[in-house]
This record gives structure tokens, C-alpha cells and sequence, in this order.
């Protein structure tokens, strides 16, 4: 299965909302080697993935249906091997596994989720052509000054929506499981919790619910704290430097 353009999103973590009710998923599998295997649903909690559902996979198709007292994200597993992750909430949920694609369809937190996930992968995938782009332009005998030049300003542009449009998709929800959740995906692709501009900016604008959130709230203490620790470090490294 070609999974790295949804990898990033496997370290969503749950997030809950109060509510009651009744989720039925639906999942077809076109990937051949997962026939006879078992997949499960599992929910982080305290460190720990817990089981939440099970299906077997039987000729390309498996079901799962329950209750839950609140919607949660969750990571469809098979065996110890994340696959995609779910918003399980009330309704029934279409899930497609192929070669080329995972998607969870059906209601409305999935759909949100899966388009967020094809437009951020479509403008990664854009930025990561810019490199053939280049080389292309060069060989029909391009000024490879001028087609650089060219190239850093699209590529910018590019970051920049790519930037605006995880903000905006996480102002949008921030009151839901999918604002936490995707803003914890940004963070995990950091090296250590650190305060960035964009992760700056996206909390500024964020009301207390959105930061009092466990996870949320203990990765902004840490990049704090992170950065307290760095400024420190530059301070003393100039002042080293000052006296010598």
C-alpha cells in the first residue's frame, strides 16, 4: 500500500466531544494481502493504543458498527500497522483502501477531513514538482539564474497557501475534534515542541476551548518552556562571545 502521502495524519491523537451515538463503517480493499486479515480501530488513551472494533477482511470487504458516548478520531490499524486515520462519530462511513488511496467518506467530520487531506497532499505534491520543473526548463535551454529566480518565487507562493490553508482549516474547526487534531499533526512534524510563526499564528487567533485542550495545552507549555531554554542558550552564547 502507498500510504506516505497520509502518513503524517496517523499521528492524529483523539480528541472527544460530548455526545450518544451509533457508527456503522463500510470498507472495501482492493489491496490484496489484506484478504483474511484482521484490522482494528484504535484510540490513543494515556500512551496506549486501545482496541476499539474489529472486522475481518473477507473478499475485499469488512464491517464495524457500535456505539460511542463521543466522537473521537481514531487510527484504523492492521495488526501493529497504522493504516488511516477515522473520525468516528454517528452515521455510516464509507472506507476505501487501495494501492493509490485511503479515504473515509460518509459524514461530515470524514468528508472534511479526507478533502483536507487530497488538497495538502495536491500542494505538497506541486512544491515537489518545482525541482523537475527546474531541471526541464534548464534542458529547453533556459538561464538557469532566471528559471531559479522564477522558481523560489513560485515555490514560495505555493508554501504560503499551503500555510494559510492549514491555518484556515484549523480556525475553521477549532471548536471539533478536526482543529486539535490536524493542529497536533502540524506540531508532530516538528523536531521537538517548539513555538513557530505559523503554529503563533494560529494560536492567536484561537479561543480558550481550542487551548485548554490536554494535548494542545501541553504542547504549547513545552514549546514554551523550549523556548525560554533557547533564548537562554543565545544569550549566553553572546555574551561568550562579547567578552573574548
Amino acid at each position: 500500500m502507498n500510504v506516505n502521502k497520509i502518513l503524517p495524519f496517523l499521528l492524529l491523537l483523539p480528541f472527544l466531544t460530548s455526545c450518544t451515538s451509533k457508527y456503522k463503517i463500510e470498507g472495501t480493499s482492493s489491496v490484496n494481502s489484506l484478504d483474511g486479515k484482521m484490522l482494528y480501530l484504535k484510540s490513543l488513551r494515556d500512551g496506549e493504543w486501545v482496541k476499539l472494533d474489529s472486522a475481518e477482511v473477507v473478499h475485499g470487504l469488512f464491517s464495524m458498527k457500535g456505539k460511542i458516548d463521543s466522537v473521537q478520531m481514531v487510527t484504523l490499524y492492521m495488526d501493529e500497522e497504522s493504516i488511516m486515520p477515522i473520525v468516528l462519530e454517528s452515521g455510516k462511513i464509507t472506507v476505501t483502501i487501495s494501492n493509490t488511496d485511503l479515504k473515509a467518506v460518509g459524514t461530515s467530520l470524514n468528508n472534511a477531513l479526507y478533502e483536507f487531506i487530497s488538497k495538502r497532499n495536491q500542494l505538497e505534491e506541486s512544491i515537489g514538482e518545482l525541482e523537475q520543473k527546474e531541471t526541464r526548463m534548464v534542458l529547453d535551454g533556459g538561464d538557469l539564474d532566471e528559471i531559479h529566480g522564477q522558481l523560489v518565487v513560485e515555490g514560495d507562493s505555493l508554501m504560503k497557501a499551503m500555510n494559510q490553508y492549514v491555518k484556515t482549516f484549523i480556525s475553521d474547526n477549532y471548536e471539533n475534534v478536526l482543529g486539535p487534531s490536524v493542529f497536533m499533526m502540524l506540531c508532530s512534524s516538528l523536531p521537538y515542541p517548539i513555538m513557530t510563526p505559523q503554529i503563533d499564528d494560529i494560536i492567536k487567533d484561537a479561543p480558550y476551548s481550542f487551548k485548554d485542550n490536554k494535548l494542545v495545552r501541553e504542547f504549547l507549555s513545552k514549546a514554551r518552556e523550549n523556548m525560554k531554554l533557547i533564548e537562554e542558550h543565545q544569550r549566553l552564547e553572546q555574551n561568550a562571545s562579547t567578552n573574548k
